[in-house]
């Protein structure tokens, strides 16, 4: 069962990430870690740095991806953009310009994927 959720979530990252590339954003890493957890996906749209959060469903019988973005969720996502700000900056490349937090919620329906993107995410 893990093992199937882990592949989704594989899947749903890899989705997202030629999503993005079509709307042209530039990919920088996935999966990056640290103590408090994972982005996992980093890009910039043009001059933006964006960390993207993807959240991937089959059905909606326990909630859309979109419902599983929780405040706390959130927040956290919130605390892994100052911690990666932080890495940039100990490595004497810190980052001036503006960043955001994206999500993107994919729900596979009938084995359509249904794909949300949520730019500019609140932390509040």
């Amino acid at each position: 069962m893990a093992d199937d959720r882990k592949a989704l979530g594989q899947w749903g990252e890899h989705y997202a990430a030629a999503y993005l590339q079509q709307l042209g954003y530039q990919l920088i890493t996935s999966g990056w870690r640290c103590r408090w957890g994972e982005i996992d996906l980093i890009a910039y749209d043009q001059t933006t740095l964006v960390i993207i959060e993807v959240r991937t469903r089959r059905g909606a019988a326990h909630g859309s991806a979109a419902e599983s973005l929780t405040l706390k969720k959130r927040q956290r996502l919130a605390q892994l953009m100052q911690a990666y700000l932080q890495v940039l900056e100990q490595a004497q490349t810190p980052w001036l310009g503006e960043y955001r937090i994206d999500a993107i919620a994919i729900t596979l329906s009938r084995g359509q994927p249904q794909l949300e993107h949520f730019q500019a995410i609140s932390i509040e």
